[in-house]
């Protein structure tokens, strides 16, 4: 079987980046071992520019699809899936904004959101293209989105797959554990085709048998999710009683489930003709730590990344906490990065006029070098709780991080984002957008990991 790839949803070409192992800019030369012969790319609220696919353009080019026509920057859902290109596995960071760890799950939407709906896209890819193999990205709450509902938008996913005839597995993940830079946690999902050589294989390993007594059968999918999967081959993890493993059946329509079906989904799973199956499982790695300090600059770093000293402090840099519930401080002393990443008190008032106080725990001011970057969001840079603020190695000042200590962070070559291609000009992307493109990618690292095992499993087909 060819190694040809669908990137959906490519933004700057995570995927694409870590199945050809691509880890420097000089790697952009090298020929690739996974061709994509197509892929998608397109942000519906840029309205003059489309930074993230004239980044991947600038590096990769463009594809054209059966007509020879470059619909790459299109919105999915106005592409006639029919003219993709044919290729072996779909990859794709399917938009995450419904599901984001920048809002609550309890006000989050999923599938009902104004990008959830753009999985039905996905499905009828899978459904006109019939890809062998899919792997997908996506945060770590999809499987509990929605919040009045929980389980139900993966559970209508896992049966959007159970009905084009593939097993699926899914892991959640966090870079960190693994002994990666940054503590991010991302849902990961793969799934093959019940007709490949692959499926036979792991129906024989497991002695897979789905009339089997409960004991027997709770044995082989756990061996499955613990030891002979494709991400327990990737990423081990501690043995668990497979008497602890959840098993439901999914409903067969998608109208009852949509209406009716909620499940408690663990951070490890497979479904299997229907069935669910999933445990919580523990990392098992023994190996090196990678920390915000192995990828930051040590060198000179340009003066508009530091914080000037008054926007640092309002008081004693020990004070990391304020109460204003009987004296509101002055708007200069909120304007710090101490009061904003500091315990707070505030006296509030509800819309039915009900007063309450409102607390907030401290956060740390100055990141660590000795602990994995946390999670990168799209607000990276800003004035914002999660934007990280560091001590620069060569003078000891304090700054935000630069575009390339960002790329470092998510495993992307240094200098990825600095470029576009728009039209026939090379521009240069602004400081914002480089932030916020890495804000939205995925741990490439993690992905260059589980292109080992997938080379030796398309290999056999």
């Amino acid at each position: 079987m060819k190694k040809t790839v669908c990137e959906l949803f490519a933004g700057v070409g995570g995927f694409r980046c870590g199945l050809n192992h691509i880890n420097t800019l000089d790697d952009f030369r090298k020929e690739e071992k996974w061709k994509t012969v197509w892929f998608n790319q397109w942000e519906p609220a840029e309205k003059t520019t489309q930074y993230a696919h004239d980044c991947y353009t600038y590096h990769f080019g463009t594809c054209l699809d059966k007509n020879g026509q470059d619909t790459t920057n299109v919105n999915i859902e106005d592409v006639n899936k029919s003219n993709i290109p044919d290729f072996s596995l779909l990859v794709g960071g399917f938009p995450c904004q419904d599901y984001s760890v920048a809002s609550s799950l309890a006000t989050s939407k999923g599938l009902e959101g104004k990008k959830g709906v753009l999985w039905w896209s996905i499905r009828e890819i899978i459904e006109e293209k019939k890809p062998p193999f899919v792997l997908l990205e996506n945060v770590d709450r999809l499987i509990k989105s929605p919040a009045k509902q929980r389980g139900r938008d993966f559970g209508i996913m896992l049966a959007c797959f159970r009905d084009e005839g593939y097993t699926v597995e899914w892991r959640v993940i966090n870079a960190a554990e693994y002994g990666y830079q940054q503590r991010r946690r991302r849902t990961f999902i793969f799934a093959y085709k019940n007709d490949l050589n692959y499926a036979a294989n792991i129906n024989s390993i497991i002695n897979y048998n789905h009339e089997a007594d409960d004991e027997l059968h709770r044995y082989s999918m756990s061996k499955l999710m613990l030891e002979e999967g494709f991400f327990a081959k990737t990423f081990p993890v501690y043995n668990v009683d497979s008497r602890k493993i959840k098993i439901e059946e999914l409903p067969q329509g998608i109208g009852e489930l949509s209406a009716k079906f909620s499940f408690t989904f663990e951070n490890t799973g497979v479904m299997k003709d229907g069935v669910i199956y999933t445990i919580k499982t523990t990392p098992d790695y023994n190996g090196k730590q990678l920390t915000l300090g192995d990828v930051m600059d040590d060198g000179d770093v340009d003066e508009k990344y530091f914080i000037p000293e008054n926007r640092l402090y309002y008081t004693s840099p020990n004070v990391n906490h304020s109460d204003e519930t009987h004296e509101r401080l002055s708007k200069e002393a909120r304007q710090t990065w101490q009061y904003l990443k500091g315990a707070k008190k505030l006296p509030r008032k509800a819309a039915s006029g009900h007063e309450y106080i409102f607390s907030e725990g401290p956060i740390e001011m100055i990141d660590s070098y000795d602990k994995p970057a946390r999670t990168m969001l799209t607000s990276e840079g800003g004035f914002s709780r999660t934007t990280h603020i560091v001590r620069d190695k060569k003078t000891g000042r304090i700054r935000l991080l630069t575009a390339e200590e960002t790329e470092r962070i998510q495993g992307f070559p240094t200098g990825h984002t600095k470029w576009c291609k728009v039209g026939d000009d090379i521009v240069e992307m602004p400081l914002n957008k480089r932030r916020f493109m890495m804000g939205n990618a995925l741990v490439v690292d993690l992905i260059k990991d589980m292109e080992k095992i997938l080379f030796d499993i398309i290999n056999r087909e």
